[in-house]
């Protein structure tokens, strides 16, 4: 006969480990809040060696400054900001900058992608033209004229679809990336790579990408560029919504990003951060004189869903703490556990696709993110399976769902970013316990 006392003690064990299960996930419940490191599993002190690594490209002048926040199961254990917004005048950058996220834009364009594809209003198999009537009957480049810019094509094997652009196999490259005769092509037809200078639409800048030729065909090779500028006028399409309409009221006032913008309000045109380079004598950076300086100060109608957004280290984190709740956060559903699951597998087989993360490696790609392969694991500190990507102008982000942690990196800087990227990662890893 089993005695109530023993009884009684069974029910409380199984009710404390129901309990502890519940307190185990309740994080994903919540809005990102700051706890002591040593209570998520890393070592205060040994995050200090972020500092130091920081400080060591600081005081190089290799970068200005530079902005991590490290996050691991809902709360940041480090947010801080090193070095100058303005180097010259050592003016400090603060931790609510606002700097130009570039590539980090494709996270939010496929997330959208994404939503119209559980509202069952796409499919990934969807051809493109089925609902962006100008790129039907695509072409694939055969022959180039160097005198004048002319060229010969076939018929495209097959149709460009959805899965295609947001897995970059789609043969839409950026200009300058897909070899000589493309990037010539892309020139006469006035294509950019990035945000344009003049004011423009979206729908005119696409309708230029529909004339050109693609790269290869669709499906056989990795070729990251506009695909995703092409998902962004696929988005206002099929929504009705502009691309800044649709980011604003389905993903940003949901998930609390005040700060992300196309283009910034006046009153916040002083948090912008500089943007610095190499400068010539090859001894340091220099403020950048490029043509991307003032783009989101422009007014203009033109909504890049490759490149063109702006954000804070704290929005974007938001973003990113969605990403790793399976498509949560702070009681919100953007996207279902099933969804998420998805975009951050491997979806484009054996091909390579280049990495952000390890130098001169072929590795996966998801929808929309780089994926860490096995043989990239072996390679670098992140887990196999996590999934990232980063901008143009340095910033660097991954989720890695192994080890419930988000972690966003911010330096403004075009051209060579060196080797601080590789070396942050390596310094996030080693401080956990």
């Amino acid at each position: 006969m089993i005695r109530s006392s023993s009884i009684l003690l069974l029910f409380a064990l199984l009710l404390g480990s129901c309990d502890s299960t519940k307190n185990e996930s309740s994080w994903r419940k919540e809005p990102l809040t700051t706890a002591k490191p040593e209570s998520q599993g890393f070592s205060s002190e040994r995050l200090g060696r972020i500092d130091s690594l920081f400080q060591k490209f600081v005081d190089q002048r290799a970068i200005a400054g530079v902005t991590a926040l490290v996050a691991r199961k809902g709360k940041i254990v480090y947010f801080r900001s090193t070095g100058y917004n303005d180097l010259e005048n050592k003016v400090p950058l603060e931790k609510d900058a606002i700097f130009r996220i570039a590539s980090q834009t494709k996270a939010i364009t496929s997330v959208a992608i994404m939503m119209l594809f559980e509202e069952g209003r796409i499919s990934l198999n969807d051809p493109i033209s089925m609902h962006l009537p100008e790129f039907s009957n695509p072409k694939v480049i055969t022959g180039f004229n160097k005198k004048d810019s002319s060229f010969t094509s076939q018929a495209a094997k097959r149709a460009v679809t959805i899965h295609d652009l947001l897995t970059h196999t789609s043969g839409y490259c950026y200009p300058g990336s897909g070899g000589e005769a493309v990037n010539a092509i892309y020139a006469k037809l006035s294509i950019v790579n990035g945000v344009p200078e003049a004011v423009s639409t979206l729908k005119e800048e696409m309708r230029k990408i529909a004339l050109a030729p693609l790269a290869h065909e669709p499906g056989e090779k990795f070729s990251y560029g506009l695909s995703t500028d092409i998902l962004g006028y696929l988005v206002e399409t099929v929504s009705g919504q502009s691309l800044e309409d649709f980011f604003r009221t389905k993903i940003f006032e949901p998930l609390e990003m005040a700060d992300t913008y196309f283009q910034l309000p006046v009153e916040k045109h002083s948090r912008l951060m500089l943007l610095y380079e190499d400068n010539i004598k090859g001894d340091g950076v220099q403020k950048s004189t490029g043509q991307y300086i003032d783009y989101p100060l422009r007014k203009g109608i033109y909504f890049s869903g490759g490149g063109g957004l702006s954000s804070t280290a704290m929005d974007y984190a938001k973003f990113l703490q969605m990403l790793l709740n399976e498509g949560e956060y702070n009681g919100t559903r953007l996207l279902s556990r099933k969804t998420i699951e998805m975009m951050r597998i491997n979806q484009i087989g054996t091909l390579g696709s280049g990495s952000l993360f390890i130098p001169n490696s072929a590795d996966k790609f998801g929808l929309g993110f780089e994926v860490i392969s096995q043989p990239g694991k072996a390679q670098i500190l992140i887990s196999e399976g996590a999934f990232g990507w980063g901008g143009a102008f340095g910033s660097l982000y991954w989720i890695d769902p192994g080890e419930d942690l988000i972690v966003q990196f911010v330096i403004q800087k075009a051209g060579k970013y060196s080797d601080i990227r590789s070396k942050f990662i390596t310094t996030v890893y080693q401080a956990m316990e």
